[in-house]
């Protein structure tokens, strides 16, 4: 596909979700994951950094459009910061809803608001090392601290896909005596409150801005409640289109999808293309 080709997704809401925010840009809204969308996965979460062509891509868009959101597991500062979102023209309304949509960064005033932090996270924190070490899962496990949650990844290990599954149970455990849930992703397990996600976060920002249409692009089980948010504003009379970031991994989204595309680098052609007929 060129920079400027955009393609068709494999469904008919897809295809009316497209039409629909090409035709109405200006009532649309444009949401998409960080890490496995607009940044390639890496071993280590902490150099994750934006596509190259993904700030561009997006400060051409961002005119257009009702908004543009980053909705991200991360802190919202954190993803501000590897997105190098801050200070770029074009992109003076965006928007990042960072831990699932618990904490907020406006460009248009480069603050993050947020609740305090759930008091469980703290008592999970302290308590993980230990759990980790009955558990038996080896070497190369490791620990993210992310604030308002703690992740455990398995990337590293001898065998990513056995730990993961070894540590669904004890983390499933830790997290219900504490009042947090465990949200799975790419090898990575991860402990935080309930009671937002990003189907939530997403709701809550289409109607907060009275989009008439959204494309959402994800590449994670954690983009799942976002695919559900739109398809409920679907079956509401909002037109929709689902875009998967393409991953042997997980395979649950490009299930549901209206349409995949090759990773992050695929996400920004994507943008580009967008961006593109939206000028003519």
């Amino acid at each position: 596909m060129g920079s400027h080709e955009l393609p068709t997704p494999g469904t008919p809401a897809g295809r009316a979700g497209l039409d629909a925010v090409l035709r109405r840009p200006e009532r649309s809204v444009i949401a998409l994951d960080f890490d496995g969308t607009l940044a390639p996965i890496v071993a280590d979460p902490e150099q994750a950094r934006a596509h190259p062509d993904a700030i561009p891509a997006l400060a051409a868009l961002a005119p257009h459009v009702a908004s543009v959101a980053v909705v991200t597991g991360r802190p919202a500062a954190v993803a501000v910061r590897n997105g190098g979102f801050a200070g770029v023209p074009g992109l003076e309304h965006l928007v990042v809803l960072g831990h699932y949509g618990a904490e907020r960064w406006d460009a248009a005033t480069d603050t993050v608001t947020a609740p305090p932090p759930h008091p469980g996270v703290a008592a999970v924190r302290a308590e993980l090392p230990a759990l980790l070490e009955r558990s038996g899962a080896g070497p190369g496990i490791w620990i993210e601290e992310k604030g308002r949650a703690v992740a455990v990844h398995t990337r590293r290990a001898d065998d990513p896909w056995a730990a993961f599954e070894a540590l669904r149970e004890p983390l499933a455990g830790l997290a219900a005596r504490h009042g947090l849930i465990v949200e799975p992703g790419r090898m990575v397990l991860e402990l935080r409150p309930p009671g937002m996600d990003k189907g939530v976060a997403l709701l809550d920002h289409v109607r907060e801005v009275s989009a008439e249409a959204v494309l959402y692009a994800g590449d994670d089980l954690g983009d799942l409640p976002a695919f559900a948010a739109v398809e409920k504003l679907r079956s509401d009379g909002v037109p929709g289109v689902l875009v998967c970031s393409g991953s042997t991994e997980v395979t649950d989204l490009a299930e549901r999808a209206d349409l995949v595309v090759a990773g992050a680098e695929g996400v920004v052609r994507l943008l580009a293309a967008l961006a593109s007929g939206m000028n003519r």
